[in-house]
């Protein structure tokens, strides 16, 4: 599921509790399907609208995650994989039914850092009793609403703006501590194989519109113009960002009292893990023969024969290392392969495609191991030589501490 910058909010509950009604509810029309039939919602389905009074959003309609039967079970197991994708969350309750599913579906929100509300739902079928009202307090939810489908969604929509965190729908500047207003900025950014036909990729897109918003200037040149332009023109950038790619041309294109990093490496520093990326990063130089790296993709695309995640970060760590390992690639939010502890090294992509919370609760499985993390453009520096300069824009390590092999 890819992610844009709307808040994301995932509606959980059991069969036939009115994820879908209150949905439609919030939405002011018809978007998912109801039905009184248990189990109508198949599949966690994303929603895209406007909420009257708070804003756009991405609501998740997720399957009851009391199905029945093995096609139940993967449903399932698709509704527990929504937690990680959510800013919030949403946990319909009814029937005054509060058990060991509802507890565990409340654990993975806490798990994954979601804040939570419970609503309970068809309030005019059933009215909550004191039993269970004092159950609920003990959860330690933001907030508790009976709830039923002919009142208004107003205080629900109070709910919402009280408990969504900021940063599911504020946008942070990239580079806002990096540039000022008139710094010029080169974004270098090779055409090749790999390239969208006919425009350029996001992390180049966001990066020029990050610094047209800090009201600095922007040139977009391909690798193999570099040195003709500052040549020609004498311009001095106050930062130059390239393509992963091609850092070995731009570190030897870019004199070096520019300062000089990568789309990657800005995307990590702006939504990834940046202090465990620091701290795993140099454990590449530790791979063993026979070590298992997981990279991570958060999208899916095209592959090409000399893919970046498939070729080119497993040919250049082992030519660094010396050593064979053996590499998993995965893209979007598929099941890993094989478990987490079996890998030395995880290497995630610069996730422009999806938020910070759902990068970091893909990473979290990694990180709770004690498994080392870096990102692509973090680990193509290392290997290249130039892991210093390449993070020197964003914070400042000890080169003695590299140990390049």
């Amino acid at each position: 599921m890819a992610k844009d910058r709307q808040p994301h909010i995932g509606i959980f509950g059991r069969r036939n509790y009115g994820k879908s009604t209150l949905i439609n509810l919030l939405a002011g029309q018809e978007v998912a399907i109801v039905s009184d039939v248990a189990g109508t919602t198949t599949d966690p389905v994303k929603k895209s609208f406007e909420i009257t009074g708070f804003g756009p959003v991405v609501l998740i309609d997720t399957a009851g995650y009391d199905d029945k039967g093995e096609l139940g079970q993967k449903r399932i197991e698709k509704t527990e994989k929504s937690v990680k994708l959510v800013d919030l969350a949403i946990l319909l309750v009814s029937n005054q039914v509060f058990d060991e599913k509802e507890q565990a579906i409340i654990n993975s929100f806490k798990d994954h850092d979601v804040p939570f509300i419970i609503i309970y739902s068809k309030s005019d079928l059933s009215v909550p009793g004191k039993d269970f009202m004092d159950l609920i307090q003990d959860v330690g939810e933001s907030a508790f609403i009976p709830f039923n489908k002919d009142e208004d969604v107003s205080t629900i929509v109070h709910s919402i703006k009280k408990s969504i965190p900021e940063s599911a729908y504020t946008n942070p500047s990239l580079l806002g501590d990096i540039v000022k207003h008139g710094d010029i900025v080169l974004l270098i950014t090779p055409i090749d194989i790999e390239a969208p036909e006919g425009r350029l990729i996001l992390p180049q897109v966001q990066a020029i519109r990050d610094v047209i918003d800090n009201d600095a200037v922007c040139i977009v040149l391909k690798e193999r113009e570099v040195d003709a332009f500052l040549h020609k023109t004498k311009i001095k950038p106050a930062l130059a960002i390239t393509d992963s790619q091609v850092f070995l041309k731009a570190d030897a294109s870019i004199p070096k009292d520019i300062p000089l990093t990568s789309f990657s490496i800005m995307l990590a520093r702006f939504k990834g893990d940046f202090a465990n990326y620091l701290n795993g990063t140099p454990e590449i130089s530790n791979l063993k023969d026979g070590d298992h790296v997981l990279l991570l993709e958060s999208c899916t695309h095209h592959v090409s024969c000399n893919d970046i995640g498939r070729s080119k970060i497993p040919r250049w760590i082992s030519n660094f290392t010396g050593k064979q390992h053996h590499f998993d690639v995965v893209s979007g939010f598929d099941n890993l392969p094989q478990p987490i502890g079996n890998y030395s090294l995880v290497i995630q992509c610069g996730g422009c495609v999806i938020s910070r919370k759902q990068l970091i609760n893909r990473l979290k499985p990694a990180i709770d191991a004690g498994i080392p993390v870096t990102n692509y453009g973090m680990a193509i520096a290392y290997v290249l030589g130039i892991y210093q300069r390449a993070v020197a824009p964003f914070v400042t390590i000890d080169e003695s501490s590299i140990d390049y092999l």
